[in-house]
């Protein structure tokens, strides 16, 4: 089955360390939510497009496992990879790498849903998103 992935660099800023000099665990969760964003536009899965049809797409998990730190005015490149399901669910898996090294840093993974407009659990594929899986070979 066909991969989507794409990969984004970030240059870690002071605001996102803690008193050690390492980025703060909370930093984690924009680092995958700025790759989900990545991941939409170049895919066409945009959190626009979701609610353009009707739709919105919580996280209900997200996971992180930590390897090695990152310090500050290190570079990071996080990889976002679609992990394909029947499910009525987005799967992602994440990693972060060094930049500079290569180093695997850190791992996750995440899980949204589909909940109609009037914020009800959507049980199925929504109609969208299974012309999306279709448009890009996932079916």
């Amino acid at each position: 089955m066909k991969k989507l992935t794409t990969e984004i660099e970030v240059k870690v800023r002071f605001s996102e360390v803690d008193s050690m000099g390492i980025i703060w665990h909370g930093a984690y969760v924009k680092y995958f939510e700025d790759a989900r964003e990545a991941f939409g536009k170049e895919y066409g899965l945009t959190y626009m497009y979701i609610h353009s049809n009707g739709f919105y797409a919580p996280l209900v998990d997200l996971t992180f496992q930590y390897k090695k730190p990152l310090r500050y005015e290190d570079t990071l490149r996080v990889k976002i990879t679609y992990t394909p399901t029947e499910a009525a669910k987005i799967l992602f898996d994440y990693e972060i790498r060094n930049a500079k090294t290569g180093e695997l840093c850190t791992t996750g993974k995440s899980v949204q849903v589909f909940l109609d407009a009037d914020y009800r659990l959507f049980l199925f594929n929504p109609p969208f998103y299974s012309e999306w899986k279709k448009k890009n070979g996932l079916l």
